[in-house]
């Protein structure tokens, strides 16, 4: 896997995270398999199905979590860039046909939220805006077409 990068905040929130499923809902799934282990014949037991499966959930999610740990490429604040945009880069920029401007930070995908004003650097517009600098004009692909957006300024 390539690294990943990612600001500290967003690193020290997956670690955290991590941490939690690791020492808090590991032990609450053992305990509910525990539970359902109680009711006795297992080969007809849903709870003990249900506990299973949450169990397998809980393992991926944590193996996801560890790789993508393992891989990170912390940015600091130092390093982030306002000549051109990178991770954790804060943007504004201009849809060329309508004029509507946006603010965005690009963060990485485990931290997106558009609500929030967070794309990742993988999303359409994030992967499009990287490395572009003030008054550059980048397309994204679309399922409505091309979209134009201008770069009106990169912050931290």
């Amino acid at each position: 896997m390539a690294a990943k990068k990612m600001s500290r905040e967003s690193y020290d929130k997956l670690v955290a995270e991590l941490n939690d499923l690791i020492i808090n809902q590991r032990k609450e799934v053992a305990e509910r398999l525990k539970v359902a282990r109680s009711y006795g014949d297992l080969s007809e037991n849903a709870e003990y199905d249900e506990a299973k499966n949450e169990q397998a959930i809980l393992e991926a999610h944590i193996a996801e979590l560890q790789q993508t740990i393992d891989n990170a490429e912390i940015v600091e604040d130092d390093d982030i860039s306002v000549d051109e945009i990178g991770m954790s880069s804060v943007i504004k920029i201009k849809r060329v046909d309508t004029g509507k401007v946006e603010t965005f930070t690009i963060v990485s995908t485990n931290h997106a939220n558009v609500r929030e004003g967070k794309i990742s650097d993988e999303s359409p517009i994030g992967k499009a805006a990287m490395k572009k600098k003030v008054g550059d004009i980048f397309i994204v692909e679309a399922p409505a077409g091309e979209l134009r957006f201008e770069v009106l300024e990169i912050s931290k």
